[in-house]
């Protein structure tokens, strides 16, 4: 699939417009009731576009639901851009749930963003949901290396802003780079992370969502 011509800054400038409406001060109640995870993955050589919405009652951590959107891709890979290519499916599958999420947690970036404006920031301004981005690499900014100690977290800092943190959730494990998606603030964002986050360097709805991204049928255990 190729692009069109223009394409790309068309969607940078859309990018930029968007940006503008996140808002990332807390907006949520705490402590959430229900925190969903949210994934993609591109079977069929990238053809079709499979999101999964997986929820869970928070802080017990317990799968109480879970949706599956499959939809043809419609945009191709552009990287800074990946979002467009992912939100129609994963706005459909968080739709299918039974109940909204409180709050939700995307496998990807929110703020930490060269625009500012990653999956999780596009995903809370389209819906107006609460949203974190969970990434599990850097996209730009720079950092000191966090402890090794799980919680231990260091700034993201990009053009002298704090874009996000880079957090140990898992000692003597990699960290993860956890940013503002939408109406929660950072700090609040961090402590939802870790919350989330058990014996695995990914948050339970995180992995639960990836894991579902990846088959064709629903696994919950309820």
């Amino acid at each position: 699939m190729k692009a069109r011509p223009g394409l790309a800054r068309d969607l940078i400038a859309r990018q930029r417009e968007l940006a503008r409406l996140v808002e990332p001060q807390d907006r949520l109640d705490w402590p959430p009731r229900l925190v969903a995870g949210v994934d993609c993955a591109f079977p069929v050589g990238g053809k079709r576009t499979r999101a999964a919405a997986v929820l869970f009652r928070f802080p017990e951590l317990e799968c109480v639901a879970e949706a599956v959107s499959e939809l043809d891709t419609t945009l191709p890979y552009i990287p800074g851009l990946l979002s467009f290519r992912e939100l129609p499916a994963i706005v459909q599958a968080l739709e299918q749930l039974p109940q909204a999420p409180d709050v939700v947690l995307c496998d990807g970036q929110g703020m930490a963003h060269p625009r500012r404006f990653g999956v999780a920031c596009h995903l809370g301004v389209e819906t107006g949901l609460p949203a974190v981005g969970v990434g599990k690499s850097r996209l730009c900014g720079q950092h000191h290396t966090p402890g090794l100690e799980k919680g231990s977290r260091e700034p993201l800092i990009d053009n002298g802003e704090e874009i996000g943190r880079v957090v140990r959730t898992r000692a003597n494990v990699r960290p993860v780079y956890v940013s503002v998606g939408h109406r929660v603030s950072l700090t609040t964002a961090v402590d939802l992370v870790l919350s989330c986050t058990t014996r695995f360097r990914l948050p339970e709805p995180i992995r639960a969502a990836d894991r579902l991204a990846d088959q064709s049928s629903a696994r919950c255990s309820r």
